[in-house]
């Protein structure tokens, strides 16, 4: 017996040695990184939004879509291109489930997803300030937050972030006729690109699907763009919480 315990910690041993060696090894390839690298990564892990670490049920890839008939009607893209003419990527008009992909670019991320397309032009717009998307969820679930992503200042090719939508109600749907029941109330800063937001009411119910009403955006008389929505929750009701 004795024997057979230091072989099984040998092995053990054996198995963190080549840990730390491959731990070593990853850390000096990290010195070795310029510092360009280390800042391109960072914004590539960013854009990925790995650290909200919150699962996404409006995801389009795992069943969620759109009721078209609860949503506004997609803008006109040759109003918006006779409007500007820097949107050039316009050569169609985005559907609105373009705001439920989580991907859309060539390559694959570190964490084996695809990079997210989340550029200039490649979203969902409406017409004016005003406007709603309802997404039925992969599942029901009983929601906790909401997030919205929009492009940075930096690359948008207007120099302004006035598309952005700025004030906006969730509602959670379920039942037919389509019961509405009021989650929040909420206002999305165009300077913080992915903003997540806590729900303000969370009934002890499941539901099926989501609409997100906006009343307002930063400006822009002609449209307003959503680049990307994500609903999270659970699929088991939440623990009570103490009042």
């Amino acid at each position: 017996m004795y024997q057979e315990k230091v072989r099984h910690h040998t092995g053990e041993i054996q198995d963190l040695r080549g840990n730390m060696n491959q731990l070593i090894a990853k850390l000096q390839e990290m010195e070795a990184m310029s510092d360009e690298q280390k800042l391109a990564q960072k914004i590539m892990k960013m854009i990925q939004g790995d650290y909200i670490e919150k699962p996404d049920f409006a995801l389009k890839s795992i069943g969620a879509s759109i009721d078209f008939e609860q949503t506004s009607a997609t803008y006109n893209h040759d109003k918006a291109r006779s409007y500007c003419s820097w949107i050039r990527l316009w050569n169609y008009a985005q559907p609105p489930d373009v705001i439920l992909e989580a991907g859309g670019m060539a390559g694959q991320g570190e964490t084996g997803g695809d990079v997210p397309n989340v550029t200039p032009g490649n979203c969902w717009a409406f017409s004016g300030d005003r406007g709603q998307v309802t997404i039925r969820l992969a599942q029901k679930v009983y929601l906790s937050n909401l997030t919205l992503q929009h492009i940075p200042k930096t690359i948008s090719l207007s120099g302004s972030l006035d598309t952005a939508p700025k004030d906006f109600v969730i509602y959670g749907m379920e039942g037919s006729p389509r019961e509405e029941v009021f989650l929040g109330a909420f206002q999305f800063q165009p300077e913080n690109i992915i903003q997540t937001f806590r729900l303000q009411n969370q009934p002890v119910r499941n539901f099926g699907a989501v609409k997100v009403k906006i009343s307002s955006n930063w400006g822009n008389p002609r449209f307003t763009c959503l680049y990307r929505v994500r609903v999270h929750g659970s699929v088991t009701p939440p623990r009570e919480q103490p009042n």
